[in-house]
């Protein structure tokens, strides 16, 4: 019997997906222990887009996130996911990812999945593939599935075989604004298999049209063997599919699921009672909605843009900027909607609707992005009139013969803060104002949550504990609950 592999998305894109990235460190710790006896081929545990939003908004540090959970995740690999940078909207000088990857194995970081917005292999990626073979950390590169007249299935068999020359542990067919149908999951899985040869292959997708999990089964069916799951109530919606459904479906096509299903119950409820009592969303399956194919923006963008509109007051022109979206995508080359490339296609949009005169503002990173500076085969397909258009913009001799500055590391920590500075400093630095970075340090270690269980259990077994106590005794209008 075929076994199934199953790679936990909770800690890092469950929330992500759903709660905006808001899941705090001592949410996590609590079943850190439990998660790490389920049997799980690896463990999400952050990702490069989680960084800021830990130093700013929770004022929690990320390496003490990613050190808490090393050492109660002890046998299962737990997994980063980042691009060939350290945050998702600069160009990383290769001299100071250097440091970041090996930060990052220190704190117990063992499997790393990497992508590359433009699926363009020879665009930074060699380096960094070297840098994180020399920590020994286990790699796994992603393909980007899109949607448009070339990421066709031969593009991807191609890009498979490319990834698989470079020798990575596993590859992953990601599809970050699930837009996959089962009709194309039938074409596009046997072209990646046979592209990747001897390399094996894992699955992620979203459930943001709602056929992610049927997706899933004709994944597994068609000789997948490691799919990316989530625990609900941090699965569905613009998440990856629940664990439970598609170890039922495992299980139904005949596979053997290497997990202890049984055992994720309690993680399960931990969070349900977290969503509960922070008023947190819990993860339902979507409706299929078609404009998903037009605009191919991710549910987590298209939440963010909704905030930014009702901010400057056009919350009712979403539907305008969206169609707008598919428009400008088409004249930038059909960039893979997915961080950074989403928003620079949504903010360019953005302006366009507001201005009534399309291009007449351009933002820099589309001037970037189109002169090649993400990337050449990314920019390879632009529309030639709306390159001459941007070309001849004002602010387009400012990025003419700009190149990332690779300067040595010891420049970069005077400028950072001088020699003194510790490497895991120099990269939150980089990373984050250093006002935010002190009020982080202020706030002190992360808040553990006691439990997700009900706050009355919890009061219970606390009170419990007490010797001092002979008696306890609840009541609630007509029921009572008495302890001797």
């Amino acid at each position: 019997m075929k076994k199934m592999s199953f790679v936990d998305t909770t800690l890092r894109d469950g929330h992500h997906s759903l709660w905006a990235m808001g899941m705090r460190t001592g949410m996590m710790a609590p079943v850190g222990e439990q998660l790490d006896e389920i049997g799980f081929k690896s463990i999400e545990v952050c990702g490069s887009g989680h960084l800021r939003k830990c130093i700013r908004e929770l004022k929690e540090n990320p390496w003490e996130r990613i050190r808490l959970m090393a050492n109660k995740i002890k046998k299962t690999p737990i997994t980063f996911m980042m691009s060939p940078s350290v945050t998702v909207f600069d160009i990383t000088p290769l001299s100071v990812l250097k440091i970041y990857v090996e930060r990052l194995a220190a704190h117990g970081i063992n499997r790393v999945q990497i992508i590359e917005s433009s699926n363009d292999f020879n665009n930074r990626l060699p380096a960094v593939l070297e840098m994180l073979r020399e920590v020994g950390i286990k790699i796994v590169i992603g393909l980007v599935y899109s949607i448009s007249p070339k990421h066709t299935d031969k593009y991807y068999a191609e890009k498979a075989t490319h990834a698989a020359s470079f020798n990575p542990d596993a590859i992953f067919i990601k599809d970050p604004a699930g837009l996959l149908t089962p009709e194309r999951t039938k074409t596009l899985v046997p072209s990646v298999l046979s592209g990747a040869g001897e390399v094996d292959v894992e699955f992620h997708g979203h459930c943001t049209t709602g056929l992610m999990q049927a997706c899933y089964a004709e994944a597994m069916a068609l000789g997948i063997e490691t799919v990316h799951t989530a625990i609900p109530p941090l699965s569905d919606g613009s998440s990856q599919p629940s664990v439970f459904n598609v170890e039922k479906n495992c299980r139904l096509l005949g596979f053997k699921p290497e997990i202890d299903v049984n055992g994720l119950q309690p993680i399960s409820e931990h969070f349900t009672q977290i969503a509960i009592r922070e008023k947190l969303p819990i993860g339902a399956p979507l409706e299929y909605d078609l404009s998903q194919y037009i605009h191919n923006v991710p549910g987590g963008v298209i939440s963010h843009l909704k905030h930014q509109l009702n901010q400057i007051g056009i919350a009712n022109r979403l539907d305008e900027v969206l169609l707008e979206v598919g428009k400008v995508r088409a004249e930038l080359g059909y960039p893979i909607m997915v961080t950074p490339f989403s928003q620079f296609v949504c903010s360019q949009a953005t302006l366009n609707v507001i201005s009534g005169d399309r291009f007449k503002q351009i933002t820099d990173e589309v001037i970037q992005f189109v002169m090649g500076h993400w990337g050449k085969e990314a920019a390879a397909d632009v529309d030639p009139n709306l390159r001459d258009v941007i070309y001849n913009s004002p602010r387009a001799k400012h990025f003419l013969n700009w190149e990332v500055e690779e300067i040595n590391i010891s420049k970069v920590r005077e400028k950072m803060g001088g020699p003194s500075l510790s490497d895991d400093d120099l990269i939150l630095r980089y990373i984050a104002p250093i006002q935010e970075i002190e009020e982080m340090y202020k706030a002190g270690p992360a808040k553990i949550y006691p439990t997700g269980e009900s706050p009355l259990a919890h009061l219970l077994k606390e009170l419990l504990k007490r010797k001092r106590f002979t008696s306890i005794a609840v009541q609630g209008g007509e029921n009572s609950i008495y302890f001797n």
